[in-house]
């Protein structure tokens, strides 16, 4: 493999997707202002409920993670949004590139405003509402971001899959799709609180895990064994399929003529 021009090729779309976010005021309120909008909501809830300390930093964390994984999520998603609102779809599709490509250039950069907004909401909340994120240690707070980047790589590719599958019609399941998933992963409750179906259903999405193994250190009983190994397990099958799943989608898009009818 030519891992210079693998770089390349993927670096290509996260200087894209990076020139894009910069160059876009609406995209600047994803990064600073709904996030923080967020955490102060949530705060200030939890203290005129006079939630325990223990309850406060269980609500707080889910509302991080929430901000995170939204955030990094939508630029996956963008990869394929950019280029259906500009009706350019079938050049990027056309050019020597592969999905791969597509997909990590558009994550890494997903990852960096990730970052930056688990600085913003991290320090809002220790600073206004007293809970310190880095109280489990540096290696905890690792695992719970690398588990919030997967989940958003995967909710971001499927995002593409259907935009791919049903052009205009599935746009808004780039807002859509990640709050659903997030309420099954027990975003402001226990996954155990919901109906059986349902916690069967979180079960199965790679979040669940990282929170629970994150929240055990702030004096929460973790409710699943092993938690981030079962989360990186699930994790990888999920990136495989998604990627799977995409390769099939633009094959299709291809044959029926959709990738021509999404550009000019």
């Amino acid at each position: 493999m030519n891992w210079r021009g693998e770089l390349i090729a993927a670096g290509a779309f996260a200087i894209r997707n990076l020139q894009m976010a910069s160059r876009n005021v609406f995209l600047i309120f994803e990064l600073l202002f709904w996030p923080v909008v967020g955490v102060v909501q949530i705060g200030l809830m939890s203290q005129f409920l006079t939630l325990s300390a223990e309850e406060k930093s269980f609500v707080l964390i889910g509302q991080m993670a929430f901000s995170i994984v939204g955030t990094c999520q939508l630029d996956v998603a963008y990869s394929v949004l950019y280029d259906f609102w500009s009706k350019s779809m079938k050049h990027h599709f056309l050019a020597p590139i592969g999905i791969r490509h597509l997909t990590v250039g558009s994550w890494v950069v997903g990852i960096l405003r990730g970052t930056v907004v688990f600085g913003l909401t991290g320090g809002l909340a220790w600073y206004g509402f007293g809970f310190n994120p880095f109280a489990a240690g540096v290696m905890p707070v690792v695992a719970l971001l690398v588990g919030c980047y997967l989940t958003a790589w995967i909710v971001g590719v499927f995002v593409c899959v259907l935009i791919l599958l049903f052009g205009g019609r599935a746009e808004t399941a780039a807002w859509a799709s990640i709050n659903l998933v997030l309420a099954l992963a027990g975003i402001f409750y226990p996954v155990s609180l919901l109906p059986w179906w349902a916690a069967a259903v979180g079960a199965a999405i790679p979040l669940t895990y990282f929170l629970d193994a994150y929240r055990a250190h702030f004096g929460f009983t973790a409710e699943f064994a092993f938690p981030v190994v079962t989360g990186l397990v699930l994790s990888a099958l999920y990136v495989a399929l998604s990627h799977v799943t995409l390769h099939a989608a633009v094959n299709r898009a291809r044959r029926t003529g959709l990738l021509l009818k999404m550009s000019e």
